[in-house]
């Protein structure tokens, strides 16, 4: 029991939904500690408004309540359990910390005698207000930036006068960065300090001396109650000072810090959290050092609540930090706790690494035209990936490989840039794609003297990836046949891809691994155990790297795999890959349940993923976790090494779906709706064809490969014309047209961005009515688990839409039509599993927009409004192991539910607001309505008649 007794029910204060700077990691966190607060039979109470998360699933908490994250659903909680003895709020992000002082500041907390744990509210004060956090640090001797508060915007001016530029500007209580930015000169100081004056909800900004070109760190700190602290992770930024730690590459264990320097940056991290107040749980501390011999250390902030960093920590480490800060915000120590990887060692044990892990963030730049990308003080990163190698070259890599942005790796691959002045200009100002153009510098004579002039990005880092470029041009002297063993292993040790390899020898994927099979250079696994193999660890957590054969006394040459393959049948569970817009933390939902589901059927199952934020790569959620780059060739050599059953494709969103076809060719079974089925919904041609023969209205359309084509074709479609190209997420590229000339602009335009795409051009119908509906098939049956109608006008993409479920003035006739159209599709495409449908209703006649035969954005949002687990059933459909007559549905639901998307406008300035066909929200909000008198839904619906981006 938890030493704490007097604790029997706690209230966790959720993240709310996706925004720039707060992604899913603070639902890996938040539902890490659910779990923990269950094991130790604790009743558990929820707040969070966000329906696509598993965070939210009924069967996470006691008690879940998806309301909007405001004191006011805090005191209606409080009322409808008046048992609650505590709250944890260090696990919801920003927002949850700012509601739990907003709740202070009220004195609700005290009015309910509820008690606050994980953290102090002095705590909370002290780091947020840059003030007193200066402050502190003087008195505790800690160095700081030279840096001054101000609240007014002549007091800003003043400060300027006194520090010269640059200057850092930076909003108090803010979230991701908002609010700061870097001002290297006086004309741009005043715009900068208004916008840093606005951002902050206390209208305060801290201005600091830059430390442009400083190395920033950052350590992950566990304390108990007894002042035991531990040193989890420490992470450093590829990237220097000036780019936010969420928009850089950042890498664990820190590789260029002094052994003095760091033992320093742990005392002062230590007596950091020591000085911040009384309380047991989680800390995140940043720190500047000077890229010198000094290696002088500077704090920069420091956090009292699990971070961005702790999912990245957690996952890197295999050390759960949120699980193990819950334990401790109940009183716990960290000697009464096990280590959770070896079960055998305590948790007051700090993990070492005998790998290297390498964090890439995902931008969604092409989302918001005529945004700003170059990165700095303001995140702008929607998701992120992580890659583990036993090398920082090979972590790079798998990194790379990861991001799911046509990139194969760095360089080999043909599409780094070449000319000198684009190079120059990329590295001066720091881009999303520097990663990449760091090798193309190298590959264009740049000297390293020169890119760190430039960048700043210390030297080590810089020659390892000269390295890489070194090793490419040595393999480019020779072809497949010639290509020596040593050469083949050292570049698969680094990292590089068998596709990068053929490149390089001007040759066929295939044939590298044909030719890499014969020479027996094949993947092993190892496992992440947090104490480098010193005892054994009993989670089956593992990433792949390449070794040289050990031969023994007796000539046996063997390599060593740590991940034993049981005779156990096998389901592979293909992830979503890095968070982006149009594919979100939903799809994780998605993948979890399916990963639960196909337990539940008796199968051992394996998930293979990417993404460090989300729940699907916890190490206790699969039976074994591959934390693998979703990228073929790392995908191929799992299932020839486990030898599954089959994979599951239609719960990870387009990641999963892209990798269908592949599977196919190499005879690989595809679990639920075949191939065929997922290519011809994607064939905007062909399932035309299909609502044909089926006698399934939808507006006129044709095909078009390129411009011509599509002018010739608009002569036969009426303008405004939809132009849509295939195998596409979120709406990407899609253009609602009105004459020949935009028409042309934009065939080209797409074609240029998605070469030999095929495009689909419809006729738009303006002014229609949009609906949706998402249903499970076995092959025989259709069950429709939900139908949605949309506010917005048809035109605006579905996931920028608020949805009603159920419709609200569609009429019986309408509905019958989408009851209809939808069991014919889901039949005609021999779907076994989820579908969604897309509908247009114009004079009551339903048309089709599109139909995807896979795990929709909706189908969280529909399971939690209606109290029912879809993707579980759909999952167990999917296996064969139901059908849908097995099923007894039950969905509850009084009044209606809405789904409100969040957009992240406020980090692009200058950025195109309007809504249009081409998806740009990053996450969703779920709310309630007893009936259609509701204020909210009047409000929503007084601004149906909005814009539409042409």
């Amino acid at each position: 029991m938890p030493k704490n007794n007097n604790l029997k029910s706690i209230l966790i204060i959720g993240s709310g939904p996706i925004v720039i700077g707060q992604a899913c990691e603070f639902d890996y966190s938040g539902t890490q500690s659910l779990r923990s607060l269950r094991e130790d039979g604790i009743e558990t109470i929820l707040i969070n408004s966000n329906p696509a998360t598993i965070m939210t699933d009924p069967s996470m908490a006691d008690h879940v309540y998806l309301k909007p994250l405001t004191t006011k659903s805090i005191i209606e909680i409080l009322e409808a359990h008046p048992n609650i003895d505590a709250v944890l709020p260090t696990m919801g992000g920003q927002t949850a910390l700012n509601l739990c002082i907003e709740a202070d500041d009220k004195g609700i907390w005290e009015d309910y005698n509820v008690k606050l744990i994980g953290v102090d509210i002095d705590a909370i004060n002290i780091t947020e207000d840059r003030e007193q956090f200066k402050q502190l640090m003087g008195r505790i001797g800690i160095p700081v930036a030279p840096a001054k508060t101000v609240t007014s915007y002549l007091q800003g001016k003043e400060v300027a006068q006194e520090f010269g530029f640059p200057l850092v500007i930076r909003a108090s209580f803010t979230l991701g960065g908002s609010g700061a930015g870097f001002v290297h000169k006086a004309e741009d100081f005043d715009e900068m300090l208004t916008r840093g004056l606005e951002a902050s909800p206390i209208h305060e900004v801290l201005i600091d001396k830059a430390l442009l070109g400083w190395k920033e760190y950052e350590l992950e700190l566990l304390r108990d109650k007894n002042d035991n602290v531990v040193i989890i992770c420490t992470i450093e930024n590829m990237d220097p000072m000036g780019i936010h730690t969420g928009d850089s590459i950042t890498v664990a264990p820190a590789m260029t810090l002094s052994d003095s320097a760091f033992q320093r940056m742990r005392d002062l991290a230590i007596k950091m959290m020591r000085s911040i107040g009384d309380f047991a749980g989680g800390c995140n501390v940043q720190f500047a050092v000077s890229p010198d011999e000094k290696e002088e250390i500077y704090a920069i902030e420091i956090n009292p609540r699990v971070s961005r960093s702790s999912a990245l920590a957690s996952k890197a480490t295999g050390y759960p930090i949120a699980k193990v800060a819950t334990k401790l915000a109940l009183g716990y120590t960290l000697d009464e706790l096990d280590n959770q990887i070896t079960q055998s060692t305590s948790a007051l044990f700090e993990p070492s690494l005998d790998y290297v892990i390498v964090k890439i963030p995902r931008w969604n730049f092409d989302k918001f035209e005529g945004s700003d990308r170059t990165l700095g003080l303001q995140m702008k990163a929607v998701g992120e990936v992580m890659g583990i190698g036993r090398s920082f070259q090979e972590a790079l890599h798998k990194a790379t490989q990861s991001l799911e942005i046509k990139r194969n790796g760095l360089g080999a691959d043909g599409k780094g840039y070449t000319k000198y002045e684009e190079i120059i200009e990329k590295l001066t100002y720091a881009s999303w794609d520097r990663v990449f153009v760091i090798y193309d510098a190298i590959q264009a004579g740049i000297p390293l003297s020169r890119i760190h002039d430039i960048t700043k990005i210390d030297m080590w880092f810089l020659k390892q990836y000269e390295e890489l470029y070194m090793l490419e041009k040595e393999i480019s002297n020779y072809d497949i046949n010639s290509l020596p063993k040593d050469l083949m292993l050292e570049a698969k040790q680094k990292g590089f891809a068998d596709r990068q390899i053929a490149y390089m020898v001007k040759c066929l994927e295939s044939e590298v691994y044909n030719k890499r099979s014969e020479q027996n250079i094949n993947r092993v696994y190892k496992l992440v155990d947090t104490c480098a193999a010193e005892f054994k660890a009993e989670t089956p957590y593992y990433y792949s790297t390449f070794e040289a054969e050990i031969e023994t006394a007796d000539g046996n040459k063997y390599t060593s795999n740590e991940s034993v393959v049981t005779d156990r049948k096998k389901i592979v569970v293909l992830g979503s890959g890095p968070n982006r817009i149009g594919q979100g933390i939903e799809f994780d939902y998605s993948c979890v349940h399916g990963v639960l589901a196909a337990s539940e059927c008796g199968y051992e199952t394996i998930m293979i993923n990417c993404n460090p934020e989300t729940v699907s790569t916890d190490f206790d959620v699969a039976d074994k976790l591959y934390f693998e780059p979703v990228f073929w060739e790392h995908i191929y050599d799992i299932i020839r090494h486990e030898k599954p059953e089959g994979v599951i494709v239609q719960l990870g969103g387009q990641t999963a779906l892209k990798l269908a076809e592949k599977l196919e060719r190499y005879g690989i079974k595809i679990m639920g709706t075949s191939f065929e089925a997922l290519d011809l919904a994607e064939d905007r041609g062909s399932f035309s064809t299909l609502l044909q023969n089926n006698d399934i209205p939808y507006p006129e359309f044709g095909t078009a490969e390129n411009a011509e084509e599509a002018l010739k074709l608009a002569d036969q479609l009426d303008f405004p014309i939809l132009v849509r190209p295939s195998y596409v997420l979120g709406g990407q590229g899609m253009k609602i047209v009105i004459n020949k000339q935009e028409l042309e602009e934009t065939v080209v335009d797409l074609l240029r961005k998605i070469p030999n795409n095929k495009l689909l051009l419809d006729h738009y119908l303006d002014g229609a009515i949009e609906a949706e509906a998402d249903a499970i098939c076995d092959g025989e049956d259709v069950y429709i688990i939900g139908i949605m109608e949309h506010i917005e006008p048809c035109g605006i993409h579905s996931g920028d839409s608020n949805a009603l479920l159920p419709p609200f003035t569609l009429g019986d006739l309408v509905l019958q039509q989408i009851k209809d159209h939808t069991r014919k599709i889901a039949l005609a495409l021999n779907t076994v599993g989820l579908i969604n449908i897309q509908f247009a209703i114009k004079d009551d006649k339903v048309y089709i927009i599109e139909a995807n035969p896979r795990a929709s954005r909706t189908v969280p949002f529909i399971a939690k409004a209606y109290k029912e687990p879809y993707v579980n059933y759909a999952t167990k459909v999917m296996l064969g192991d139901k059908k849908i007559k097995d099923f007894n549905f039950n969905p509850q639901l009084d009044g209606y539910a809405i789904k409100q998307p969040v957009f992240s406008f406020e980090k692009f300035h200058k950025v195109n607001k309007q809504l249009g066909p081409e998806m740009k929200s990053t996450g969703e909000s779920i709310l309630f309505i007893k009936d259609l008198k509701d204020d909210d839904f009047y409000n929503l619906y007084t601004r149906r008649k909005m814009y539409l981006s042409k």
